[in-house]
This record gives structure tokens, C-alpha cells and sequence, in this order.
């Protein structure tokens, strides 16, 4: 048969090959420098920062894994292709199919070397770049720590699955990436050269081609054998158990033993093939397939869907009653969650009486006294009236000063000690909000060398309002320009904060200016004239410029001409970028996942951004797993916040708390929990980049705030894995779940967020900073738990649940909303706020413990204009408890209404303060002083109960009671310390002897 002739191979003219190679050349030209002056832009950043340590180590373990997984996948394949072309057959039996194939293989052989060359450096890069993605795999196989906690069904160690599983799969999967790329080329390399002939009649494979594609299966078999090994320690994360993570029933008594029949069977099949390389028989490896098909699908798949069906599915609960309890434990573990203190509230058992007693007043039926509140005069004496997320506007109104001002869409919540008296305060930095700037000002000078930072930090006490012209006002006691007030400022320049990063577009300023000099910089207003101050920056952060390569890199970098070109760039410039705390914290931290709230606080007299970060897993055995930003989302998200990653976790833990300072940016990572493995692992892998805990003073540490994000989360995980009992979690019994804000007029579906309040736990005489939140039962509006935890020094992270009983309907925040819309007096007023000139703004709805079993609702009420410019007032304070709803003018009149005359005399300093002076704000009345104990709330006598009632004393005793709370109230007013120490032992007696008349011993500490 006559052969074709070749067919000839089109070419390029010179001029066409020229230009595509000078195009070529530019375009390699402008990436590496383009790659080259990032990566130099990013040294300069951590240079600045002293976190070099993390960029080396960053670079290095994902130019390692790149060269690694680059040089093995494309070198090997390589190899096997040219292995291939080696020894193929010299002579080809002639047929069709050669035929075709000739003109492939006169196209191919002239540039064999060039094609080779192909295949492995595009197969090199593409595999360098997958692998150097998994650096922290690398990095945390490496120096990983022992959690010193084994797995139930293996005896290993935790670190093992967290640490090591993950990277024994990452190298298998890499193995198998490379043997079957060197099967593929292998097999299409012998059937263009001969070595495989498919449509050819005789032999099919020459000995070359039998021999390599048998050992490249063999290696494939083998691999196939330690994948199902490693598939043995998967089943820990196995959600065959459908309602709980982890290995299931099914897993350990048909799974397990179905991998391990697995592993030599694949074992077998894979010494089968390596004989086919001394055997030229295709039946023996043929069959090993077979036998390995057959098994996988049998063994590995029928069995156990078999036993799932008809064993475990007829009794899932007692089947997996020890499995659902691995689970739960594991879950509890891995969201620190084991140790939270339940207490049943509302309950016989929440007075800590064995023989029993009522409910309490504070149920869904009972009448409220003011003996209620009586236990809980520092809970009512600092509810929280002003709402973070509603006052940004009135904080723009009256604390911005100047439009280049801003303060975020949602402010913080924070305490401070003044005067020996702890209060929670809204607080605020006032930044530079560069989208405020209009006209002249956004030009490049004005916005990147005048406009640079903001100034000023503005606090006022959460529990008050001002009286008079400005009624419903915040109290501000520290603001204005330059800042004043009760909060010691001495730094109040904000070069760096949350409002620098607009879009996700990072807002740079170039500072600095030779000595003598006059200042550029914006710094504030001039006091009592239209002048301004100006301000020349001498902190430490930003990066020098003063050298024309610096100059240039930078120009390039920012594609932006001036930084060669402008006079306000010189010598002594520095360029300040990465200014979001969030963003500098993940920058020297990739590791951690950074919490959505950073926060403002004063601490040693300077702004310092608080960020909280943690670390996080997917690989925990028997944890459940939670999309982190799923769970983390509620109608607050995105306001003011930044929302979590959609990351699927089942390990947290808040572990570093972090500062940048807001003058001149410099982070600080502090080991908050140093007890937490995965911490310890990276610290080993960035040795000297996180302090100590030891390091933190006590001012720093008396602002921590227990996380929001990490609450959320945790919330929502308690919804469930708080059910003891396994077969109640398998039937969904006694689940909760996380109540709709109600608060939001947008009909959103999203949850209530947490709120940081300062009042009493149960069981404590002190106030506590905490934040809580409320939990409905399952698919039910009726309050089932109330979830809180500490943010104080000494109890920090100490979660207490109290769970009420569930004979008991006990109002959760939507229906306490909507029995507030629906009050008579409420609904007709809202009528008239709501009109064309207003409109009515509901505040954060606070659920509040009161006493034993109560549960105090208090919600503010503003009034907003419609007109441009206008902002929220307080209007009215909303309260609830039990049945009772209380609408006033401030919260000690709603009180009253709710629990009889005089019960908000105790409230009566919180509600209002007077009228600021037209230049500086005013300093609050004092709070009460702390003291060591507090009064317990007295109990009705119980029903039936072995107790003797003197209806005499009782009554004297509340009376008694009624006067020490207008005792207490009148000394606050005065902030007459002394005298308000009185009245608290006053009222501690008179609540004894309310106890005393009734038959009962003092109230005991609930225990959980």
C-alpha cells in the first residue's frame, strides 16, 4: 500500500515572527515587573511592621512546594512520556491506522524536544502553582503540636487528624495526579509511535509498552491501597449518621473492615500487574481488576449500605447512641463549649430550694412587685438605652465636626472606670472618611497629602440621654475637637482605621516633611475662628520614599505619576497603606481568621484598635461542621461589620487578640489562649511574632470584649449539641434556635445579634460586662434559653445558659414586639411618628435576668426626621415583663408602670442627664460604686412549702425595701458614694428580712 505524502507544515514569515516575539518579550517584561515591584511593595510593608518573619517564611514554604511539586509532576511526566518515545517500535505493521497516524508523528518528530520540554514545564507550573496554595498544610504538618486529647475509635492523637491526615492526602493526591498524567502520556505516546495498536490486526502492545504501562498501573494499585488506609481515619468525618458528624454505626462495623479487606486487595492486584512484566499475559492483571471492582463495590459499598438500611435505620437512636455521644463531645470540645454552666431558670430549681417553690414573679403568669427588681439594682441602673447600630447619624450630627470626619455605620460598645465607677459607654473613633470628601478636596494632593487622617475620639455613657433642649440626645463626656471629656485622651490622631478601606479599595496617604517645614496635613479645626490647624506626621509607621527608586516603585505601583513628580513627595516622605486594622492584622497574621468588629479603645492615653482573631479547622474528628459565615450572619451584617468567609469549620478558638495602634499602625499580637494547639503549631512555624499573654497589661485586658463572631458561632452550634441525652438529639428534642431580629422593618428573615450589655449574671452580686443573646425553642417564637457570657478580666469566656422550663410559656422577642406594637398607647403614637416630616426607629431589643426567674424586655424608641440631615432621638422607653408592658417617656416611668410606683427610682439616674453646655459636654451623675455583694431577689412564698409566713413583717419589709431603693436612688443622684453604700446594706437587710418573713433561707447560687 503506497504511503501518503507528508504533508507540509505552514510557516511564519520573519517580519511575523518578529513581532510576535517582541510582543511576547514586552508582555514578560511588563508581568515580571509588575510581579517583581508587588512583591517588593509587600517586603517594604512587613519591613515596616518587623513581620519579615512571616513574609520570608510565606515565600519560601510556597516557592519549596512549588519547586517540589513542579520539578516531580512535570519532570516524571515527562520522563514517562520520553520513556515512551524511546522505545518504541522500530518497524510498524502497515494498516489504515498507521497510516492516519503517520502524518501526527512527522508533525511531532522534528520538535519532540520542544514538546517535551512543553509538557513538563506547563504540567511543572500548573502543579506549582496548585501545591504552593497549600503552604499552611505544609507549614502545620511540620511543626505540629500534640492536643493531648486521642480519638475515640483510633487512639490517636488529635493533632494527627488535624495536622497530619490533611497532608498525607494532599501528597497521595498529588501521587495520583502524577501516575495517571504518566499513564495518559505514556499510553497516547505508544499509540502515535506504534507501541499500542488498537485497529491493527496481530499483536496490540510491543514488550516495551506492556512492561511500562503494567508498572505505571502497579504504582497506581499501590497507591489505590494507601488511599484506602487513610480512608479508615476519614470515617471520623463521616456524615453517614445524617444528624451528627463522625464515624457512624455502619462506619465501624462495615466500613472499617471493608477498608481494611480493601487494602490487600488492591495490594494483590497491584503484585499482579508488576508480574505482568515478567509474564506476557493479560488474563492475570485483567482479573485483578475485576476482583478489585468487584470488592470495592461489594465490600465497600453494598455491605454497608445493606446494614445502614436494614440494621441501623430501624432503631438509628439506640444503634447510634455511642456515636451521637463521641459527636457531642467532640463538638463541645472543638467550639469551646465544654464547659458551660447551665442553670434552669425560672424553676423550683433556680432558688436553689430542694423542697420546691413557685416559678417566681417573673413567669408568664405571675404579677410583677417591685420586690422583683430589688436584687437587681445594677442590672436596671445600667440598661442600656442608646443603640450602636441607630446612633451613627446623631454622632455625625454632633461630634463630626468637619465633612471629612466620619464615624462608622455601626459604633461600639466599650466600658470604662471613671472615678472608681465602671460603665459601659458607645464609643467612637473619628476618622477620615475619604468618600466625604467632594470638589477640590479629592484631587491628588488634597486627598493623598492634606486629607490624611482623622482626629478625635467621642464616648457616651450607654444608659443616658441629655435633658432639656437636646433631649434624647447621647450624653457626650468625651469629644469635640481638640478632644476633652472624662476619657484621658493624649494621641487623638487616627492615621490608621476602618474607614481607610473604601470598596475594598485601600485609601493611601504620603506623610512627612523635611524639619522646619510647614505642616500640610489637615489636623482640625482652629478653636473659635474659620482657620484650621495643620500637622506634619513624626510618627513611625508608613514606609520611607525618600530615595527615587523607592519614589518610582511606588509610582508603578499605584500607577500614579505624582509620586515622581509632586513636590509634597521629598526626602522625609513616608507612604502609609494597609490602614484597615482588620486587613494589617490577616496581612502579618494569614493564618488566623480576623473577627468581623474591630473596636476603638483608650489605652495609655492613645486610640487602639482592638481586633480579635482566631484560629480555625475543618479536619477536627467528630466535630460537627459549620459554615463560618453562615453562622456568623445576622441583620447587622455588612452594617458597619465585615462578613466571615463562607470557610466550613468545625475547630475556633479565639486564641490571639491583636492592637494596631491608630497613630502609627504597629500590630501586636498577643497568644490570649497559648493553651490552644493550633496556635502553638504556627508559633512554631513564625517563631517571635506573637507576644505572650504575659505581655498584656491590665488596662489593655480590662477592654477585651468576648468576640462577636466567635459567639454567634457558638450560639448556633448550642442550638443543638447543649441535648444531653443521644436519643433526644437523634429526634431533634428540646433543639433551639437563634430568634429573627424583630427590630428590622425590612421583613428580613436574619437572626437577632448578640448585644454586649453590663448588668448581673445569676448567681453574681457584681455587674458584668457580657454579651448575651435570647434562643427560641425549635420552630417556635416562645423563649426556651438565654445565652451569656463574660468579657470581665477574671471570668472571661465564661458561658452560663439559663434554660427555662418548658411547661412554661415564657414570651421570646418577637412576640415582646409584637405585644408592644400592639398596646393601645404604642400603636396610636407610632401612627404620628410615622408621618410624612418622621419616622419611628426601634433600638436593640435587650432581654435582661431579673431576680430568680425573670425576664426584663427593655427596648428605646427614637424618632427621626424625614428631612436631609436629620437624625434619631429618644423619644420613649419600651418594657416588658411577664404580661406587663411599660411605655414612657424614660425607662424609670416605664418601670413604674410595669412594677408599681416608685420601682425606677434605681433606673432614675440612667434615663436622663442634663442638657450639655454649649461648648463641652457634660460628665454623667455616678453610677454606684461596685460593692462586694448585692441583694438577691426575694421569693413568693412557695406553695404548699414547709415555710412560716408573717404577713406583718412581710409587709415591713417591702416597705423597707421600697425605701432603701429611694434611698439608693436619691444617693446616685447626688453621687454621694457613701451614702449609696448605705443604702445597698439598707436594702440587703430589708431583703433578708422579706426571706426571713416568708420562711425561706437566702437565695443560693444557682449551679449548672
Amino acid at each position: 500500500m503506497a504511503m501518503r505524502p507528508p504533508v507540509p507544515v505552514p510557516t511564519l514569515s520573519r517580519r511575523a515572527k518578529l513581532v510576535i516575539g517582541v510582543v511576547a518579550v514586552l508582555l514578560v517584561l511588563f508581568t515580571v515587573i509588575g510581579t517583581l515591584t508587588n512583591v517588593y511593595v509587600d517586603y517594604l510593608w512587613f519591613d515596616e511592621t518587623d513581620f519579615t518573619e512571616v513574609f520570608w517564611t510565606e515565600v519560601q514554604t510556597r516557592a519549596l512546594l512549588f519547586a517540589v511539586a513542579g520539578v516531580a509532576t512535570g519532570g516524571l511526566v515527562a520522563l514517562a512520556v520520553h520513556l515512551a518515545y524511546r522505545f518504541r517500535p522500530t518497524f510498524r505493521p502497515m494498516s489504515l491506522e498507521q497510516q492516519n497516524l503517520e502524518r501526527y508523528r512527522q508533525s511531532v518528530e522534528p520538535r519532540r524536544k520542544l514538546v517535551l520540554t512543553a509538557i513538563g514545564v506547563v504540567l511543572g507550573l500548573f502543579a506549582g502553582f496548585t501545591a504552593q496554595g497549600s503552604w499552611q498544610t505544609w507549614l502545620t504538618f511540620r511543626n505540629s503540636t500534640d492536643f493531648g486529647r486521642t480519638d475515640p475509635e483510633f487512639g490517636k492523637d488529635i493533632s494527627f487528624f488535624v495536622f497530619d491526615y490533611p497532608f498525607y492526602r494532599l501528597a497521595l493526591g498529588f501521587a495520583f495526579a502524577i501516575v495517571l498524567l504518566a499513564l495518559i502520556g505514556s499510553l497516547l505516546t505508544h499509540y502515535v509511535f506504534g507501541g499500542l495498536r488498537l485497529q491493527t490486526p496481530g499483536q496490540k502492545l510491543t514488550g516495551a509498552a506492556r512492561v511500562q504501562l503494567s508498572v505505571l498501573l502497579g504504582i497506581f494499585l499501590v497507591l489505590k491501597a494507601i488511599a484506602y488506609w487513610l480512608d479508615r481515619y476519614g470515617t471520623v468525618y463521616s456524615d453517614r449518621g445524617n444528624v451528627f458528624t463522625g464515624a457512624s454505626y455502619t462506619d465501624v462495623n462495615a466500613l472499617l473492615p471493608a477498608k481494611n479487606i480493601l487494602v490487600f486487595v488492591a495490594a494483590i492486584c497491584a503484585v499482579a500487574f508488576f508480574a505482568n512484566i515478567f509474564f506476557r499475559n493479560t488474563v492475570l492483571p485483567a482479573a485483578a481488576l475485576v476482583l478489585l471492582l468487584f470488592s470495592s463495590l461489594v465490600i465497600g459499598v453494598a455491605f454497608p449500605a445493606i446494614m445502614q438500611q436494614f440494621v441501623v435505620r430501624p432503631s438509628a437512636d439506640q444503634k447510634e447512641a455511642a456515636y451521637i455521644e463521641r459527636a457531642l463531645a467532640s463538638t463541645r470540645d472543638a467550639y469551646q463549649l465544654s464547659d458551660v454552666q447551665t442553670i434552669n431558670y425560672g424553676s423550683d430549681t433556680a432558688s436553689g430550694d430542694e423542697t420546691g417553690t413557685d416559678a417566681g414573679s417573673g413567669d408568664a403568669t405571675a404579677t410583677p412587685t417591685k420586690a422583683d427588681l430589688a436584687g437587681d439594682a445594677r442590672t436596671i441602673l445600667n440598661a442600656r438605652l442608646l443603640d450602636p447600630n441607630v446612633l451613627q447619624a446623631t454622632f455625625l450630627a454632633r461630634q463630626q465636626i468637619r465633612n471629612v470626619y466620619g464615624f462608622p455605620e455601626k459604633l461600639d460598645i466599650d466600658r470604662y472606670t471613671i472615678d472608681g465607677v465602671t460603665q459601659d459607654y458607645v464609643v467612637a473613633a473619628r476618622e477620615l472618611d475619604s468618600s466625604s470628601l467632594s470638589g477640590n478636596q479629592t484631587n491628588w494632593i488634597n486627598q493623598h497629602t492634606v486629607y490624611t487622617h482623622g482626629n478625635g475620639f467621642v464616648a457616651a455613657p450607654a444608659n443616658q440621654v441629655v435633658s432639656g433642649e437636646a433631649g434624647g440626645e447621647p450624653n457626650f463626656t468625651t469629644g469635640d475637637l481638640p478632644t476633652s471629656g472624662t476619657i484621658d485622651v493624649q494621641q487623638a490622631r487616627i492615621y490608621y482605621g476602618e474607614l481607610l478601606n473604601v470598596n475594598g479599595t485601600d485609601e493611601y496617604s504620603v506623610v512627612g516633611a523635611p524639619e522646619g517645614a510647614s505642616p500640610r496635613e489637615f489636623d482640625r479645626p482652629q478653636s473659635g475662628s474659620e482657620g484650621q490647624v495643620n500637622n506634619t506626621y513624626d510618627g513611625k509607621g508608613g514606609v520611607s520614599i525618600g530615595s527615587f527608586f523607592r519614589q518610582l516603585t511606588y509610582a508603578i505601583y499605584y500607577r500614579e505619576r505624582n509620586f515622581l513628580l509632586s513636590s509634597a513627595v521629598n526626602d522625609d516622605s513616608r507612604v502609609l497603606y494597609v490602614r484597615d486594622p482588620r486587613d494589617r492584622v490577616e496581612k502579618v497574621a494569614p493564618y488566623l481568621q480576623v473577627d468581623g468588629d474591630p473596636y476603638p479603645a483608650v489605652i495609655d492615653g492613645r486610640i487602639t484598635w482592638i481586633v480579635d482573631a482566631y484560629t480555625t479547622s475543618d479536619a477536627y474528628p467528630y466535630s460537627s461542621l459549620q459554615s463560618l459565615g453562615e453562622a456568623t450572619t445576622d441583620s447587622l451584617t455588612g452594617t458597619g461589620t465585615s462578613a466571615l468567609p463562607n470557610d466550613q469549620v468545625n475547630y475556633v478558638s479565639n486564641s490571639v487578640k491583636a492592637t494596631v495602634d491608630a497613630y502609627d499602625g504597629t500590630v501586636t499580637l498577643y497568644a490570649f489562649d497559648d493553651s490552644d494547639p493550633v496556635l502553638q503549631t504556627y508559633m512554631k512555624a513564625f517563631p517571635g511574632t506573637v507576644k505572650p499573654a504575659s505581655d498584656i497589661s491590665d488596662e489593655l485586658r480590662s477592654h477585651f470584649r468576648y468576640p462577636e463572631d466567635l459567639f454567634k458561632l457558638q450560639r448556633d452550634v448550642l442550638t443543638q449539641y447543649h441535648v444531653d441525652n443521644p436519643s433526644d438529639f437523634y429526634n431533634a428534642n428540646d433543639f433551639w434556635q437563634v430568634p429573627i431580629d424583630p427590630t428590622v422593618n425590612n421583613n428580613t428573615t436574619e437572626p437577632q445579634p448578640p448585644y454586649y450589655v453590663l448588668s448581673q449574671r445569676v448567681g453574681e452580686s457584681n455587674s458584668t460586662f457580657q454579651l448575651t443573646s435570647a434562643l427560641n425553642a425549635l420552630r417556635r417564637e416562645n423563649l426556651s434559653a438565654y445565652m451569656t457570657v463574660s468579657s470581665d478580666p477574671d471570668t472571661y469566656g465564661d458561658i452560663q445558659v439559663l434554660q427555662l422550663p418548658g411547661n412554661t410559656q415564657f414570651r421570646g422577642p418577637q412576640q415582646v414586639f409584637q405585644s408592644f406594637n400592639t398596646n393601645s398607647e404604642v400603636r396610636s403614637q407610632l401612627t404620628l411618628f410615622d408621618s410624612a416630616s418622621s419616622r419611628a426607629v426601634f433600638g436593640n431589643l435587650l432581654t435582661l435576668p431579673i431576680g430568680t426567674s425573670g425576664l426584663l424586655y427593655v427596648e428605646p424608641l427614637y424618632v427621626q426626621g424625614t428631612a436631609e440631615n436629620s437624625f434619631p432621638l429618644l423619644q420613649k422607653v419600651l418594657v416588658n415583663y411577664g404580661d406587663k408592658v411599660g411605655y414612657a417617656d424614660t425607662f424609670a416611668e416605664a418601670l413604674d408602670q410595669v412594677f408599681g410606683d416608685g420601682a425606677g427610682d434605681a433606673a432614675a439616674d440612667s434615663g436622663t442627664a442634663p442638657a450639655p453646655a454649649p461648648a463641652t459636654p457634660t460628665t454623667p451623675a455616678p453610677s454606684p460604686a461596685p460593692s462586694d455583694t448585692a441583694a438577691p431577689t426575694p421569693a413568693p412564698p412557695a406553695d404548699g412549702g414547709g415555710g412560716t409566713v408573717d404577713s406583718a413583717a412581710r409587709d415591713a419589709a417591702v416597705t423597707a425595701i421600697n425605701d432603701a431603693l429611694t434611698a439608693l436612688a436619691d444617693a446616685t443622684k447626688a453621687g454621694d458614694f457613701e451614702a449609696i453604700g448605705r443604702a445597698q446594706a439598707q436594702l440587703q437587710d430589708a431583703v433578708k428580712a422579706y426571706q426571713a418573713a416568708n420562711g425561706q433561707a437566702a437565695a443560693a447560687t444557682p449551679t449548672g
